[in-house]
């Protein structure tokens, strides 16, 4: 196999990995956005800056473990809980009278 065709191959499968996150990242979305309206009911908020850390801080563990940066992870998980917290309020706003 030629360079430029193992370049290729691993394109392709960076390409295909990248497919596979977002769909991951889609689920994980779905799954927080069904937690708001559960939120709601139970009356608790949906800022959980003890829950939150705590996702963070097993993130950051397990890309240690598996040799990711774990600031890295840190920076991703922040971004993906603001998300999911923009998607809780919203479903919470979409059961509201």
């Amino acid at each position: 196999m030629t360079d430029a065709e193992r370049l290729d191959e691993l394109r392709r499968a960076i390409a295909a990995l990248d497919e596979e996150l977002i769909d991951l990242l889609a689920r994980r979305l779905r799954l927080a956005a069904e937690i708001g309206p559960i939120k709601q009911r139970l009356g608790l908020p949906v800022l959980d800056p003890a829950r939150e850390a705590e996702v963070v801080r097993r993130g950051a563990a397990l890309a240690r473990e598996r040799g990711v940066d774990p600031e890295l992870v840190r920076d991703l998980l922040w971004r993906i809980i603001a998300q999911a917290r923009v998607l809780q309020d919203s479903q919470g706003a979409d059961a509201a009278p």
